[in-house]
């Protein structure tokens, strides 16, 4: 057995003989040999831990748990750091950036080991601890996996290890989407006039919770009825519909608090509300217009989308509203309008007026 101690500022190693360790250990500067006690010394300093478990690399070491948790703790913010880096230099996105730093820091906390010394085997324990024990969804699982593969193909050069990791089957849900009537509902539940605003900007130009909170004075398009949204998902620039009843809504609530640079600035000096807090005032409006329904900001988005397919608007256009990178995304909404559906007959109404029992 191979053990590694701390001891004040030095760490004692002690392990069976064998010379090609030895010649090792003593590579490093300051290492002391204890006949009495029959172990090594060696100075703790930054990296002496990893390069111990270089030396024994492929072999069983007990090591002391204080060790192990400092040496991790380091050995993590660095794989951070640098994964931080590698994402902005390629351009991600702050919201991506955050998630995979998270995946990423959730994963090296489970097995506390430098990811180099893990396999394709322990990738698929964790994925499989997330879907068994975390009861994860699929965007989390699908993010998960692409945080992984970032880590070990981009950072480590590992390919070899998340190679046959499989992606999880996209799930066939059908978004969720309220009536005109619940709409409306909720529209006049609201009466802070800031909260009225953001939540008719969301429905009448179907926007994500993440784009109404960046909209910026210069975003809003008067005379010609647009709402520019920048670096949208994917980081994309389009424009999207502005309503004439929000923007009246919009001018209500610009004359009363007159916002300088954000069109909803949060609590803190030079920073927009947050999207947490644009999920707090729907769920609360939500519960005031007495809907039991559970609807999210996506849930107007995806509203909105249903109502304009349901009034005429063709598919195209909408998926350019949206900012959908493929048709694919958009056509889900043909499958939650109603608006061929309520025009078909149930044959049991064709039976009844027929005259059949």
């Amino acid at each position: 057995m191979i053990e590694v101690i701390k001891d004040g500022g030095r760490i004692n190693i002690s392990f069976p003989y064998n010379p090609d360790y030895i010649a090792k250990i003593k590579t490093i500067e300051g290492y002391r040999w204890y006949p009495e006690g029959r172990y090594w010394s060696v100075p703790y300093s930054d990296g002496s831990v990893e390069r111990i478990l270089s030396i024994f690399s492929g072999e069983e070491v007990e090591i002391d748990p204080f060790l192990q948790s400092a040496e991790f703790k380091k050995k993590r913010e660095g794989i951070l750091s640098n994964v931080e880096k590698e994402l902005k230099l390629r351009g991600y996105s702050q919201k991506t950036r955050k998630a995979y730093l998270h995946h990423i820091g959730k994963f090296l906390c489970y097995f506390m080991k430098d990811p180099v010394l893990l396999d394709e085997s322990h990738i698929k324990e964790y994925v499989l601890y997330l879907i068994d024990e975390k009861r994860v969804s699929w965007s989390y699982h699908n993010q998960a996996v692409s945080a992984l593969k970032f880590l070990y193909d981009e950072i480590l050069n590992e390919h070899r290890v998340v190679s046959g990791l499989p992606r999880p089957r996209k799930e066939n849900k059908l978004p969720v989407v309220i009536s005109k009537e619940d709409v409306i509902l909720l529209l006049e539940a609201v009466s802070n006039i800031k909260h009225r605003a953001i939540m008719m900007l969301v429905y009448s130009a179907g926007l994500r919770v993440s784009e109404v909170v960046r909209l910026k004075i210069e975003d809003i398009d008067e005379n010609r009825r647009l709402i520019r949204i920048r670096e949208g998902k994917g980081r994309k620039d389009r424009y999207t519909l502005l309503s004439d009843v929000a923007l009246v809504a919009l001018r209500e609530y610009w004359q009363a608090c007159r916002p300088k640079d954000w069109i909803f600035p949060g609590s803190k000096p030079n920073s927009h509300i947050t999207t947490r807090t644009v999920e707090k005032i729907l769920e609360a409006t939500r519960k005031k217009a007495g809907i039991h329904e559970h609807v999210t900001v996506h849930t107007l988005r995806h509203s909105f989308a249903t109502h304009l397919l349901e009034g005429g608007t063709d598919l195209r256009y909408i998926q350019e509203l949206l900012g959908h990178k493929s048709s694919k995304t958009t056509e889900i909404y043909t499958h939650v309008s109603n608006k061929d559906i309520s025009k078909i007959k149930s044959p049991l109404d064709t039976i009844r007026k027929g005259g059949g029992k």
